[in-house]
């Protein structure tokens, strides 16, 4: 069973939207419940935003890295087509690929 809305979530999560999503929802929390914005609220907001900043970071990290595996396909001359259309699949997939083709 896949659950490819999980791999969406996580790759819209990596861009600047989400950012502004916990900007936005900050805001509102300061203006509607003040009263319960305590270190609590500070220590929720960091964490959410770091969580941010890590997956942003990782996706950036991943997309160069397949951009790069991508090229090098390409002008290998025997190179296993396939290869190149793996980062499309569920991340259950791939393993299922891997398990496939190991020797």
């Amino acid at each position: 069973m896949t659950f490819p809305w999980l791999t969406q979530i996580g790759t819209f999560f990596a861009r600047p939207t989400a950012f502004l999503i916990v900007i936005v929802y900050a805001i509102l929390w300061l203006v509607f419940e003040r009263e319960t914005f305590d270190w609590h609220g500070v220590a929720t907001l960091a964490t959410w935003m770091m969580t941010l900043f890590i997956q942003r970071s990782e996706h950036r990290d991943t997309q160069a890295l397949q951009a790069k595996i991508d090229e090098l396909l390409r002008v290998q001359a025997g190179a296993d087509t396939r290869l190149s259309r793996l980062d499309n699949e569920e991340p259950e997939e791939v393993e299922r690929f891997r398990e496939e083709e190991q020797p």
